[in-house]
């Protein structure tokens, strides 16, 4: 009965594209025993159940703070991108469980209050010798290292890959896929710490990664909009003619514009391409975004009040680990559900790294309140 109900499983196989990543090509860093369920699809088992997925319904995706109810949240931007992908890699014959799993553990590894946080992270990180910090890396950190207390989740190389190069601020016109084996990947994935340029040649190994990366870019352009109209910091009439002729000026327009334009394009083809005409808008409207919100987004008191907050939590949890406090959460909250090999085989500093990548806003801000009463 089990091997009928696997059949069934990995039917849809037969049906993908001569490009599509299938289910027989899976690779583990780790050996995995088989059960009913096909390699990228438990992958998505393992994502959804995991303490990260969790935190998600409360760590910012562009706006802190608001505490408008209808302003989207990390959780809502990652299944706005699930969802565009599946779209794409559907009508592409791709495979979906891959694209899934990718597109909803994509941003793991995003800290507390978006890529304003993500910047100061890293300023700390380079401070303190530990390399560059960058959310996708943490991602594939979460999913390898931190998830089931320190022994990480056993996530497919495919799928770890596509989440590691999703990074949505490098826009391409067309993506193509990157052949690698697992030690291009672990390669990269090493690199990153230390080069800062890594991340902008990164391509996925698979044409379902390609889908999560532009997906990613589609997902966030257009519904930043409607957040930043909903509260009051852009008026729709404010974006130029030359980017809401092509693509439209609504996340329902602009998201059925790109779909149905990479599918136009990339169909029955090796890669996922945009029209000329639609990338020159797409790339118009990523600039005209940061001018217009993401860069008054937060105030600069906002930003160094936060920068702020953050430099307290690290300095306070380090001194922490050094004297082995125990009445600290870091230890007897994080470190005391951690295997004992977490705390052997990384630094104070990168153990704080983690911990403070993990958190929510709410969490962040209440150990702050905590430190300093």
């Amino acid at each position: 009965m089990k091997e009928e109900i696997y059949l069934n499983m990995k039917n849809h196989n037969e049906y993908l594209s001569a490009y599509a990543c299938l289910d027989s090509k899976a690779i583990y860093l780790k050996e995995q025993n088989s059960d009913i369920r096909t390699p990228y699809f438990r992958d998505i088992d393992r994502i959804i159940y995991s303490l990260a997925f969790i935190r998600y319904q409360d760590k910012t995706q562009v706006f802190s703070n608001t505490n408008h109810d209808h302003v989207a949240r990390r959780m809502i931007h990652v299944e706005f991108v699930s969802k565009i992908a599946r779209t794409i890699g559907r009508a592409l014959g791709l495979n979906e469980d891959l694209i899934e799993a990718a597109a909803l553990g994509h941003d793991l590894g995003h800290v507390p209050f978006g890529h304003q946080g993500e910047y100061i992270l890293n300023d700390l990180s380079l401070k303190h010798k530990e390399g560059y910090f960058n959310h996708n890396i943490e991602s594939v950190r979460n999913l390898m290292c931190l998830e089931n207390y320190g022994k990480g989740l056993n996530i497919t190389v495919q799928v770890l890959d596509a989440i590691m190069c999703h990074n949505g601020e490098f826009a391409l016109g067309e993506y193509h896929p990157k052949e690698k084996r697992v030690e291009d990947f672990l390669k990269e994935y090493e690199e990153s710490y230390k080069d800062k340029n890594v991340l902008a040649r990164m391509r996925p190994m698979t044409l379902e990664g390609c889908v999560v990366r532009v997906s990613d870019l589609i997902a966030y352009l257009g519904r930043d909009i409607d957040d930043a109209v909903r509260l009051k910091v852009l008026k729709r009439e404010e974006i130029p003619e030359s980017i809401t002729k092509v693509l439209g000026s609504t996340t329902k327009e602009i998201v059925n514009t790109c779909i149905l334009d990479i599918i136009k394009n990339s169909l029955n083809k090796n890669y996922i391409r945009l029209s000329d005409e639609v990338f020159k808008a797409i790339v118009e409207l990523k600039k005209f975004n940061y001018e217009h919100i993401y860069n008054k987004a937060m105030t600069k008191s906002e930003k160094e009040d936060l920068a702020h907050k953050f430099e307290v939590l690290f300095d306070t949890y380090l001194n922490d680990l050094k004297t082995n406090n125990p009445a600290s959460p870091i230890i007897n909250s994080y470190l005391e559900n951690m295997v004992p090999e977490y705390r052997k085989n990384n630094t104070d500093e990168r153990i704080v790294i983690d911990y403070i990548a993990g958190m929510t806003d709410d969490y962040f801000l209440r150990e702050f309140t905590r430190i300093n009463s």
